[in-house]
């Protein structure tokens, strides 16, 4: 008989000054990748947080969200969040609905988004200002597909920007050529410029000691 999987609420606090922002995230110890908060998520989410005064009224997708940290500290600092991630991993969708409902965000829609498909979802998007994605640069196969995704996005939201964070896990792996290749952009964000240099965040043992780069990409 399989072991049943470990299902538990994790808890993360960001804090500045008198202020401060509480979150909590179903997480189920699973192999599958949208299961849990990975190092990405956390300084995606710590991005947010430091730039949370500028985030009220703007609509922000979350790609690839799974338990959504960064979507869901965007709602809470008063954006107004969609959170997606692949029409084919029904789980990670609801994981989605479940970050949503235990932190009091029933109203924040959850989308089946799935990477390079240009789905009716995806069609019919309303204009969105930001796009969120922490650690979709993961596997190497998926590089084009999301950044089909990202073009036609950004295409249809010129003043729009891809807010990211991916952890280097080789050094043969960039995505510059395919940045070229669609007429994208990117600027680097030094971790410390938000107050992410650290490796532990958010009151959590998160990133650790994983190396973890943040970049804004925009249309050239």
């Amino acid at each position: 008989m399989a072991e049943p999987r470990r299902e538990r609420a994790r808890r993360y606090r960001f804090e500045e000054g008198p202020a401060a922002l509480a979150v909590r995230v179903p997480e189920v110890l699973d192999s599958q990748y949208g299961m849990y908060v990975w190092p990405c998520a956390v300084v995606l989410a710590q991005y947010l947080w430091a730039h949370r005064r500028s985030l009220p009224g703007k609509r922000v997708l979350e790609i690839g969200a799974g338990v959504s940290l960064p979507g869901v500290v965007a709602a809470k600092c008063g954006a107004q969040v969609i959170l997606s991630d692949s029409e084919e991993l029904p789980q990670c969708l609801q994981r989605c609905r479940s970050s949503c409902l235990i932190n009091r965000l029933p109203h924040v829609p959850v989308l089946g988004l799935t990477w390079g498909r240009l789905s009716p979802e995806l069609l019919s998007l309303a204009p969105i200002d930001i796009i969120l994605g922490s650690d979709v640069f993961f596997d190497p196969k998926d590089f084009e597909d999301i950044l089909t995704t990202i073009y036609f996005l950004l295409e249809k939201n010129p003043q729009a920007q891809f807010w990211t964070t991916y952890q280097v896990r080789s050094a043969d792996w960039s995505i510059e050529a395919l940045l070229y290749k669609w007429n994208l952009k990117s600027i680097h964000i030094p971790l410390h410029s938000f107050g992410a240099d650290k490796e532990h965040l958010a009151s959590s043992s998160l990133p650790g000691r994983h190396t973890i780069e943040m970049m804004i990409i925009s249309l050239a």
